[in-house]
């Protein structure tokens, strides 16, 4: 199969491509500089310049694709700078500009298979209840933008095309910034999320994720959670990381503070048990680690040997 993928010098991509490669894909990833061509190369992609902003650019590249893979983002690498102003602003015109660019390509070039990245946090709490791709979304002001993104694919899918949306939970790995940021929360004493201890959250490893993008080869048309088998609870969550620093467990972070947070604080405080069960069902895809109570130990073994 021939791929042209976006997004493949990011923490799913670069873990992606050379599952693709080793599948005797032929990959062809979006590389914006001279170092992520080099990189890209050495993951054994064939390395191309496109303007993401640019329809035409975008068209006169994507011939003779079978599948488009859809993963550029652009995430603010800390929890602080997401509340900077202008923070998602790059990450808005990927998602609402890029994302319908791809799909006039895709569709004006015959490609068969459009699979676009999504965000899974973004439905409406349900306390305790299982969210399953039926369940209402809920964006907030920041991310408003998923809604764009996820109505390309559909669109494609409506031209006659098979498109995906995958929306993927928080990600974790050695080489998540986020992660470290969680980590220095629970060593200050607070748990690394806002909301009720009580509340849940979905997370699933950088792996993982990449694995799903790998099964979407051979989906049918819609969206899938890309969630680990057991989300956990906040208290769960700040406990297992007490545990594995050897540090006193955390109190709940401030309803002050989460105000302050505004729509991130207001999305990030939902409890969000989102289910992967249709994904499961359509695929052979299995997370390797059920929840991040188990991921986050190699994980942060992992951390230590990079260190």
């Amino acid at each position: 199969m021939r791929i042209f993928i976006t997004g493949a010098s990011g923490v799913i991509g670069r873990r992606l491509v050379p599952q693709l490669v080793a599948g005797s894909h032929q990959v062809s990833a979006v590389a914006r500089s001279p170092a992520k061509h080099k990189e890209l190369e050495a993951l054994g992609a064939r390395p191309i310049s496109v303007d993401l902003f640019d329809g035409t650019s975008i068209a006169q590249s994507m011939a003779g694709y079978d599948t488009a893979i859809n993963l550029a983002t652009h995430i603010p690498h800390s929890i602080a700078k997401t509340l900077l102003p202008g923070a998602w602003r790059e990450n808005d015109r990927l998602r609402r500009i890029t994302s319908s660019l791809l799909v006039n390509a895709a569709i004006a070039k015959g490609v068969a298979r459009v699979i676009q990245e999504s965000f899974a946090p973004v439905y409406a709490g349900q306390g305790a209840a299982w969210i399953t791709e039926a369940s209402p979304l809920q964006p907030v002001r920041y991310n408003r933008t998923v809604i764009d993104a996820e109505q390309a694919a559909e669109r494609f899918t409506r031209s006659g095309g098979v498109g995906i949306v995958l929306r993927f939970a928080g990600f974790y790995g050695p080489d998540s910034t986020h992660l470290g940021d969680m980590l220095q929360s629970v060593r200050r004493g607070l748990l690394p999320l806002p909301g009720d201890p009580e509340a849940f959250f979905s997370f699933v490893s950088h792996d993982d994720a990449a694995a799903a993008v790998v099964a979407a080869l051979s989906l049918a048309s819609g969206a899938y959670n890309v969630v680990d088998d057991d989300p956990v609870t906040r208290r769960v969550l700040g406990d297992t990381l007490a545990t594995l620093l050897g540090v006193k467990q955390p109190r709940p972070i401030p309803k002050w503070v989460t105000r302050l947070l505004g729509s991130i604080g207001e999305l990030m405080s939902r409890s969000q048990r989102i289910s992967n069960r249709k994904l499961r069902e359509a695929s052979d895809w299995r997370p390797r680690y059920p929840s991040i109570r188990e991921g986050l130990r190699a994980t942060l073994e992992e951390r230590r040997k990079a260190a």
